[in-house]
């Protein structure tokens, strides 16, 4: 039961989290939009108080529920900084992240925002395909 509730949970805390900064600040819930305005743009308050938000939450929910905090992956550190950098390129050439997107601009009925998520889903899927059964994983 627990499988099947919490992601329903979570997605239903996400949608209105993201509802509610639509309607009180009139702002789009992107995540790396959030995290580029809380470095580097004017309204930053807002911004840090949800990235805070955004973390403490996560530990909390994981200390209250007694789940233990995912272990980072095995991962290349030079294959994180890659990716973390393709990311960040993709996020500036798509003009939104995947939260953006994917949450928040198929919530609003924006079809721009439809056609970003089908191709970063589909990309993802690919690059997935590709390195775990044409190149044999990553390691």
């Amino acid at each position: 039961m627990d499988t099947l509730f919490s992601p329903i949970a979570g997605g239903i805390l996400i949608g209105l989290a993201s509802m509610g900064l639509l309607a009180t600040l009139g702002r789009v819930a992107g995540i790396s939009g959030i995290a580029w305005g809380a470095l580097a743009g004017p309204d930053r308050d807002w911004r840090l108080l949800f990235l805070v938000g955004l973390v403490s939450g996560t530990a909390l929910v994981h200390t209250v529920l007694d789940k233990p905090i995912p272990s980072a992956p095995n991962a290349p550190l030079l294959l994180a900084v890659i990716a973390g950098l393709m990311v960040g390129f993709g996020t500036r050439m798509g003009s939104g992240c995947t939260s953006g997107h994917g949450v928040c601009g198929i919530g609003r009925l924006s079809v721009r925002s439809l056609v970003a998520t089908l191709t970063f889903m589909t990309a993802g899927l690919v690059t997935v395909f590709v390195v775990r059964h044409m190149l044999g994983g990553v390691s």
